[in-house]
């Protein structure tokens, strides 16, 4: 039986009259997405035809869900909100803090050495306060939620930007930072700006060496990382019925590489097959009764263009395998192309790692079917020529995969798996050799590949490609290598070829399991007492930033005007930094570190206008705060791109930063910005960017007036004592301008409760 049965039938009980009542009062057929938005508006939110990429909405999400890098932040956050129990179902996973070095065992168990500390807090953590825990080994987040707790037509958030993942089951599941995560469990409303629609129509059926995973490629290859933002992404047609649920889930989860609030599919058999492999037949017989409302109306996806603001439509029969990178997802390049495209680019041609897994791309489907072509190089005398990594996506599909003699296969080719968590993907990989900053490719599932996001090397090329496409070009071990076309030459020196991959849907022994790795809540957690150390380098009790100070700012300092991408990662960065993200002064001290002066070329090395001296990013701002000046950060296009990650807004916020201006934002930092009670402002002409100098003063005019729609005024005073004044928007409404005034939402939320 399902978890949390109870709130799935309230939720199907409640469904079809709210979206019957939304139809009849918007006077038309409804899309999927709207459906259920539709019916999860809060109570209190007022009924409209909300007008999309506008209007600001709240509504109440089934669930929440936390890894353990972003849950640390999000329960420190929650512990403050005076509340004593999650008022929905939670869970945090603990998927994160494995660094793959060796093989599973032996990663797994330096982990639970290393990481101990952490671990005790969020077993203690989750235990007072309701929320399930899923032990570290148990699985990734994503790959977990899917097996476990998505169910088709539910809302979900998670702290995390993989959270998207479940919409492979239907959910409309959205990546936010901990402050949301916290108005959730403690019962409060949750704001989102109401999301234009991408209808993407699939048609004909993968086959060959295709799999779900080139849609996404090609997809992200339209649209670009940032063409999906503030959008849901809606596939539907034959195609998209041809796919397995897993496969959907790999289409949506690496819809946040496009910048997309999430992706979507209706209901439909492969769905209800899954549901019934996991254990959830109770939930599959419940959708199978309200099937219609699980799925967008017959009109809409007979003439999509009416309804969505956007259609794409791709003919999976016509697809081709497609190898996107380096350096950015969105980068595509079809395999019939990549050695021509590749020799011309200078890209190293030797591929040095292909790693498979991750929680993009590692369920029994996927690994099924590279163990298939595994199998044939060693029928074939075929050894992998680049190092292979295997990465389960659970326990469960990690026991399963076991039991049916795909990781001995794997073994057969060199094949090495390590824990079931994400590793290598968020660069929790202690890769050899990896100091010596030298010029590489390795190709891998994942989902991501900026610069030095897998291994810390910036010149490490990472491609992102399928499961099967990653495996027979680390058999290969040449970019150029096109499985469909080219052959190897075996250990007797014969040529051979492999034949295109094969695997089952799902297991068909079924799925098996000893330990999930699963810890319940105490059912009254009031006696549970958590412990943070008070000398602890990884753990920090939270204070709560000051409110504004009810004038305008005057005399801040230009910290950093950055140059180009920015992601989460280049303001935050993981690897060795996750040890830290429970600690929020330790953490700060990566702070931009990897974003890029333009006024230099070169990362984490700012002017300190009070010495003159260029120094790193975090010291400088530190002396800024000494010396209780505040300071502001100018950004690029797509600021903040990438991982949900709120530490990339809290860090700022604690040093004391007051305001980031951009070309544009990424939707998730935008909001995390926000609710730490930070200035998130855009320039209206983009062009004033080139305006701002390197020893700017900087006041920000407007705020004792500060109202939604009207601008604010920036003057940059340069060192000549001449001034640019420059008009910034923003998209703060009523409520994020009390988040502002309060100094972070937080602290409205701890007021209500004392109140």
């Amino acid at each position: 039986m399902a978890f949390d049965i109870d709130m799935i039938k309230k939720v199907y009980e409640a469904m079809p009259s709210r979206i019957e009542a939304a139809r009849k009062a918007l006077g038309r057929p409804l899309t999927l997405s709207e459906k259920i938005l539709f019916s999860h508006l809060h109570k209190d939110q007022k009924f409209e035809n909300f007008e999309r990429g506008k209007s600001y909405v709240d509504f109440a999400p089934d669930r929440v869900t936390m890894q353990d890098a972003t849950a640390q932040m999000a329960l420190l956050q929650f512990m403050q909100a005076g509340r004593p129990r999650v008022a929905v179902p939670s869970t945090v996973h603990c998927d994160h803090l494995i660094t793959a070095k060796d093989n599973s065992k032996p990663d797994l168990e330096r982990a639970i050495k290393v990481n101990q500390e952490v671990y005790d807090f969020l077993s203690s953590v989750t235990n007072k306060y309701g929320i399930g825990f899923w032990k570290p080994g148990a699985g990734i987040i994503h790959q977990v939620m899917l097996e476990n707790y998505a169910f088709p037509g539910g809302m979900m958030i998670g702290t995390d930007s993989h959270t998207v993942n479940a919409g492979g089951l239907g959910m409309i599941a959205i990546g936010v930072g901990g402050a949301d995560a916290c108005d959730v469990m403690a019962g409060l409303p949750w704001e989102l700006k109401w999301p234009k629609l991408i209808g993407i129509k699939l048609t004909g059926k993968l086959n060959g060496w295709c799999s779900a995973k080139d849609i996404i490629l090609k997809v992200a290859g339209i649209l670009t990382v940032k063409g999906g933002t503030d959008k849901i992404v809606e596939y539907f047609g034959e195609g998209a019925e041809s796919l397995s649920c897993t496969g959907k889930g790999t289409i949506a989860n690496m819809g946040a590489e496009i910048g997309a609030t999430t992706s979507t599919f209706g209901y439909d058999a492969s769905m209800a097959r899954y549901l019934a492999a996991t254990g959830r037949a109770d939930v599959a017989a419940l959708a199978d009764k309200i099937k219609a409302d699980l799925t967008g109306d017959p009109e809409v996806y007979a003439d999509p263009a009416k309804y969505f603001d956007e259609v794409i439509e791709i003919n999976l029969s016509e697809l081709e395998p497609y190898v996107n990178g380096p350096f950015t997802p969105d980068l595509a390049t079809p395999i019939s192309q990549l050695k021509k495209v590749a020799a011309e680019k200078g890209w190293p041609m030797e591929v040095k790692a292909g790693l498979i897994g991750s929680c993009t791309n590692s369920s029994y489907e996927d690994i099924s079917r590279a163990a298939s072509l595994a199998k044939q190089a060693a029928d074939k005398k075929v050894k992998a020529k680049a190092e292979f990594s295997i990465t389960p996506g659970s326990q469960q599909v990690r026991y399963t995969i076991e039991r049916d003699g795909f990781i001995g296969i794997f073994n057969k080719i060199g094949g090495n798996v390590f824990s079931n968590a994400c590793g290598p993907c968020i660069g929790m990989w202690d890769r050899a050799g990896a100091e010596k900053k030298e010029k590489n490719t390795i190709i891998h599932s994942f989902n991501r590949n900026f610069a030095a996001r897998q291994d810390g090397n910036p010149n490490t090329h990472a491609f992102v490609a399928s499961p099967e496409i990653v495996t027979a070009l680390a058999i290969a071990g040449d970019l150029g290598f096109n499985p469909l076309t080219d052959t190897l030459i075996n250990e007797d020196g014969v040529a051979v070829k492999l034949d295109p991959p094969t695997g089952d849907e799902l297991p068909t022994k079924g799925f098996s399991v000893d330990d999930p790795g699963f810890q319940a809540p105490a059912a009254d957690g009031s006696s549970v007492e958590v412990k943070v150390s008070p000398t602890s380098d990884r753990l920090q009790l939270l204070a709560p930033f000051k409110a504004w100070e009810g004038t305008d700012l005057h005399g801040l300092k230009l910290l950093i005007r950055v140059k180009g991408k920015c992601t989460t990662d280049h303001i935050s960065m993981a690897g060795p930094w996750l040890k830290y993200r429970g600690h929020l002064d330790n953490i700060s001290n990566n702070m931009l570190i990897g974003a890029i002066n333009s006024y230099n070329d070169t990362a984490n090395k700012v002017k300190n206008q009070l010495t003159g001296a260029y120094d790193e990013v975090p010291k400088v701002q530190r002396a800024y705060k000494a010396e209780n000046i505040g300071s502001i950060v100018i950004g690029d296009e797509n600021y903040g791109e990438g991982s949900s990650r709120e530490h990339a807004a809290m860090e700022p916020r604690h040093l004391g930063v007051r305001a980031v201006m951009v070309k544009s934002f990424a939707r998730i930092h935008e909001t995390n910005l926000k609710k730490q009670g930070m200035l998130a402002l855009t320039f209206a002409d983009k062009e004033d960017y080139n305006k701002i100098q390197e020893d700017d003063t900087v006041d920000i005019i407007g705020l004792t007036s500060f109202a939604p729609g009207v601008p604010l005024t920036v003057v940059f005073t340069h060192k000549d004592g001449s001034k640019d004044s420059i008009k910034a928007n923003h998209s703060y409404n009523a409520q994020q301008i009390e988040w502002f005034k309060a100094g972070g939402a937080l602290n409205i939320i701890r007021a209500s409760v004392k109140a």
